[in-house]
């Protein structure tokens, strides 16, 4: 298409807009060359416009109003990258409704709104890309949706929050207590100033519910994501796993039952063997189990300016391919159409089934074992195995249990049980334990 050119409003000049903003000016001949024709920046949206970002743009391409770029009829290419529900969900629906594509690395805005936004980019016709949302440069969402199409995903485990991997990681190598390595984690800048949605799992939760949709072709609930986040993780329980063999995760955990799917984000121990055990400091990996195709891991820095921005340009260039060739992009944004995906429940946790790991502080007295055992026997749950440290009469001391599979309905209520013994002081750690990620 001679003379043709794609315009591209972004909405958003933070640390991701200033990458892509790099990238769109660094790569533009290569970008030319791949694309057909001239990928250009329009229009650059922020309430700030002063902040030296250390990269030039013009002034005249600067504005604090979105509206420039959603009714600007020239603008093929919206992308958002202030993050949030509001205002990012009024500028995607407004973008999609002036017929615009719009690329997003919004992860919370998908999970959450994902049902209103996915129909209303299918009945607009128009192309949606979020490639960013998920593992920041980890190509990810198109190797599910275009990669993988042709097996059928079985279950997903993914280490998906960096912060959040970091601290475990930090922890298991220093021994060093959470809230400490926390702080570090703030003072380097690898965690925010409220670091609620990355150590809670929430971040994770966003993640996984927009994965499963992917992988297994039904609408996964953000609200349906069980969410545990790893503030309660002692350097005692890192040390007890490792004499179980095992090393503690945040893990993004998503199972494919056919007529149910369970979604879940918590602290799991892994075998210490396995390759997600081995993933450090801020990176994250995705571990798929397909039918066909059996284990696949993907790896690589889940956060950041420029692998993000990354992601975000990969997914400007794919739908500006599909605008030259005046035909929409070569599959939907979730690989097949919003009315075509099933219509599944969501497992309840008391009916996942799992091994666990359990550490109750108790006052040393003869025979806390016992009842300790008798409980979780009556609840028909068996011990696998015990660690009780050195005895100290009259002290307190954990008593650490390995437990053979069981339902999570079936433990909870041994641990109200357990909770109320008088030997018992404080609320007992659960950890669940994930032996078969194949």
């Amino acid at each position: 298409m001679a003379g043709r050119e794609i315009k591209v409003g972004l909405i958003g000049f933070g640390t991701i807009g200033t990458g892509v903003i790099k990238i769109l000016h660094r790569h533009a001949a290569a970008i030319r060359e791949r694309v057909g024709c001239a990928v250009r920046l329009a229009r650059v949206v922020d309430l700030d416009l002063t902040t030296d970002r250390g990269i030039r743009v013009e002034r005249r391409l600067l504005t604090t109003d979105a509206r420039l770029v959603l009714d600007d009829p020239a603008i093929d290419i919206v992308i958002e990258l202030i993050g949030g529900y509001e205002p990012a969900r009024r500028f995607v629906l407004g973008a999609l409704a002036a017929g615009k594509s719009v690329v997003t690395a919004n992860k919370a805005l998908l999970a959450v709104h994902g049902a209103e936004i996915f129909a209303e980019a299918e009945r607009r016709k128009v192309d949606l890309g979020f490639e960013a949302s998920v593992g920041g440069g980890i190509p990810i969402i198109r190797t599910l949706k275009e990669g993988l199409a042709g097996d059928r995903t079985r279950a997903i485990y993914g280490i998906v929050n960096g912060t959040s991997n970091y601290i475990l990681s930090t922890m298991t190598e220093e021994g060093r207590p959470f809230a400490e390595v926390l702080q570090q984690a703030q003072r380097d800048g690898l965690a925010e100033a409220d670091p609620t949605y990355d150590v809670e799992g929430i971040d994770a939760a966003h993640k996984l519910a927009l994965l499963a949709t992917l992988a297994f072709g039904v609408h996964a609930r953000f609200p349906d994501v069980y969410t545990e986040g790893i503030r309660q993780i002692d350097p005692s329980d890192i040390a007890f796993a490792r004499a179980f063999g095992y090393t503690i995760k945040l893990l993004a955990i998503a199972k494919d039952h056919g007529r149910s799917i369970e979604t879940r984000v918590h602290p799991t121990m892994i075998p210490r063997s396995h390759v997600l055990a081995g993933v450090r400091g801020a990176y994250n990996a995705i571990y798929v189990q397909g039918e066909a195709l059996g284990s696949s891991m993907y790896f690589g820095l889940g956060a950041g300016m420029m692998p993000t921005a990354t992601a975000v340009v990969a997914d400007v260039m794919e739908i500006a391919r599909a605008i030259v060739r005046r035909s929409s992009a070569r599959v939907p944004p979730l690989g097949r159409a919003w009315s075509a995906l099933r219509r599944v429940s969501a497992r309840p946790m008391g009916e996942i089934t799992s091994e666990y790991y359990l550490r109750i502080m108790v006052l040393d007295r003869p025979g806390v074992l016992a009842r300790l055992a008798g409980i979780l026997g009556r609840k028909r749950i068996s011990i696998a195995s015990v660690i009780q440290q050195e005895r100290r009469q009259g002290t307190t001391v954990p008593v650490v249990i390995r437990t053979h599979a069981a339902p999570e309905r079936h433990l909870r209520r041994a641990l109200q049980e357990i909770t109320r013994l008088p030997a018992v002081k404080g609320k007992p750690v659960l950890l669940r334990i994930e032996d078969h990620l194949g």
